[in-house]
């Protein structure tokens, strides 16, 4: 089998575990998206999509429309992207995720706005180096108003909660935990520790897995805050993040290239039939 990775970094630990698992018997390319000249490709029989990017995004959206299979899917990717259609999608759902309501611009919003309890801000769109910020006062919004003045934002109530974010993945049916301390605790972001899946609060590993099939996503992280006594709160969704340190992420992740391009070259033989 061809397996292609989307990718600028493919020496990420999961995705170069992955690789040394499959190279042995299968052919692993790594693609940045960045370098490539506008050629056609010879079509691998699955491609995993780790980067966000115009560019990898564009890439991913050629290579389907030639009839590859992609994992995660560009639009399941893209809409990961888009923090105000991944909090209507989700509250749709009836999944637990956080009230969001959607500015067009800080600084407009925040010259209006009085915070009288504490929120969060984020930017609409989720990418690298973005805005996740708290905001207690409207001291701290103005603030915030002047360093990003035209940057479209979300706004969720802040949930009292331990500070401690419980980082959720899933590899198809396979889901790892993980606790890190928050990046709007007092002391910020903290070190990841390991959280034993069987110490999950009950069925929060199936809520993980509904998120997927809400999503439809293979590869995904959810950011979930325990609220009291358990209760959920679903406060982010990553397509494709990096799950490190995770014991048995890249055998799940292999097992799942090799299923999705079996079933491709399945495909491929019946086309030919």
């Amino acid at each position: 089998m061809k397996i292609g990775l989307i990718t600028p970094e493919p020496g990420h630990p999961l995705l170069a575990d992955t690789t040394a698992l499959l190279a042995p018997e299968h052919e692993v390319e790594a693609l940045d998206p960045a370098a490539l000249e506008d050629v056609p490709l010879p079509l691998a029989e699955v491609y995993l999509l780790k980067s966000r990017t115009p560019h990898a995004l564009g890439l991913a959206r050629d290579l389907e429309r030639r009839g590859a299979a992609v994992v995660n899917s560009v639009s399941a990717t893209a809409l990961c992207q888009d923090r105000t259609a991944m909090a209507e999608l989700a509250l749709r759902a009836g999944l637990p995720f956080a009230a969001t309501r959607t500015h067009d611009s800080l600084g407009t919003w925040a010259a209006g706005a009085r915070p009288d309890a504490p929120v969060v801000v984020k930017s609409r769109y989720s990418r690298r180096g973005d805005l996740v910020a708290r905001v207690d006062d409207a001291a701290r919004l103005r603030e915030l108003a002047r360093e990003w003045p035209h940057e479209p934002v979300v706004v969720q109530e802040y949930a009292p909660n331990s500070g401690w974010d419980h980082k959720l993945w899933a590899i198809g049916d396979q889901v790892f935990s993980a606790l890190r301390r928050s990046e709007l605790s007092p002391g910020g972001r903290g070190p990841t520790r390991p959280l034993p899946l069987a110490e999950l609060p009950s069925g929060w590993a199936d809520l993980v897995r509904e998120v997927g099939a809400v999503f439809a996503l293979d590869v995904y992280g959810v950011d979930v805050i325990d609220t009291g006594g358990g209760t959920p709160l679903i406060v982010d969704i990553n397509a494709f993040p990096g799950i490190r340190g995770q014991a048995g992420a890249p055998e799940a992740l292999a097992a799942l290239a090799l299923r999705r391009a079996a079933g491709r070259h399945r495909g491929r033989r019946s086309d030919l039939a």
